[in-house]
């Protein structure tokens, strides 16, 4: 990691001024309002395509705000945080390949083994730091990343395809786009909200100690590492969430999306978005995106672009896209 990438990730804001906080929040209350309004408009004027580009956005946003909970509460970069996101995929597409269709099920399964996984891993990774632990994130992602590129029966390295949605009684019908659409962005307000409640917490106060001094924590009587394993199994499990809904939206599956290179996007995402912000994920995805579709139909070397634009906003948008907006909001 370059060195200003790193100083973004390493160094967010701890305490954010009372009006900070308030544009944060409004900032991202607009645009969770602007999403559910979205369908509508683009049916209107023509452009039903950028309602399957808002979906995948919201998808990336609730992974994103997963590791931006990590990263900005308790200061652990993870570089295999993308493996949680093949889990919960991987977790439907396995189910589906043997006959059991029921939602609940499947969801259940979603978040259980992804929950389980970050629990396993955890006890591991957690006791490592800085570099170490970005190194150990990545290892252990590449190893289900391996094991699933060698399990023929699933499609290995091809893939899985999904014949048939999660079903779930109605009015939940996932087939529908628009209910799925609704579906995902009730699902990150939701995941959203739990996360303010946790940063806002006893819990959330404990992290944050624990990152700016893990020995005054313990002085308290704190045990950082416990407090940093449920985080890292929270947020295992909210992005287990946004791979049970990855893979309803794509109806395929493949090893490729828990690779270490999906979890730089992710990173990526909330470093352009602003580390630490609430609405920083859900900026950071849908530029991340629009610059994909925008530049990707013009260039197969579209990561060059945004490659440029990523280490500008790092270079003159202290705070990413978020805090570029909120200083001016004030």
């Amino acid at each position: 990691m370059s060195a200003p990438i790193s100083a973004a990730v390493a160094a967010p804001p701890v305490t954010l001024p009372a009006r900070r906080i308030t544009l944060d929040t409004g900032l991202t209350l607009a645009l969770l309002a602007a999403a559910a309004a979205a369908p509508t408009v683009l049916t209107l004027v023509g452009a039903p395509f950028w309602i399957d580009v808002i979906n995948r956005a919201l998808i990336l946003a609730l992974a994103a705000s997963s590791l931006n909970f990590l990263v900005g509460a308790a200061g652990l970069v993870s570089f295999g945080h993308a493996a949680f996101l093949g889990i919960g995929s991987y977790a439907v597409g396995i189910a589906a390949f043997y006959g059991v269709e029921d939602g609940f099920t499947q969801l259940a399964l979603a978040l259980g083994i992804s929950a389980l996984w970050a629990l396993a891993s955890g006890l591991v990774v957690l006791r490592t730091r800085g570099v170490h632990f970005i190194m150990i994130t990545m290892a252990f992602a590449q190893m289900i990343y391996f094991l699933l590129v060698g399990l023929e029966e699933y499609g290995g390295d091809d893939g899985l395809t999904i014949d048939m949605r999660s079903q779930f009684p109605a009015p939940l019908d996932l087939d529908d786009r628009l209910v799925l659409y609704y579906v995902t962005l009730g699902a990150l307000a939701l995941g959203l909200a739990v996360l303010v409640l946790l940063r806002a917490s006893r819990f959330g106060l404990v992290l944050t100690t624990a990152k700016e001094s893990e020995r005054r924590a313990a002085a308290v009587g704190f045990d950082p590492f416990r407090y940093r394993l449920v985080a890292y199994v929270i947020a295992g499990t909210l992005c287990g969430l946004a791979g049970f809904l990855n893979a309803n939206f794509s109806t395929f599956v493949t090893p490729e999306m828990m690779s270490w290179s999906r979890s730089g996007e992710l990173l990526f995402m909330i470093i352009l978005g602003g580390v630490g912000t609430l609405a920083g994920p859900l900026v950071g995805a849908t530029v991340f995106l629009l610059i994909e579709e925008v530049f990707g139909s013009l260039t197969i070397y579209w990561h060059f672009w945004f490659g440029l634009f990523l280490i500008a906003v790092v270079l003159w948008a202290r705070g990413g896209l978020v805090g570029l907006i909120t200083r001016r909001g004030r």
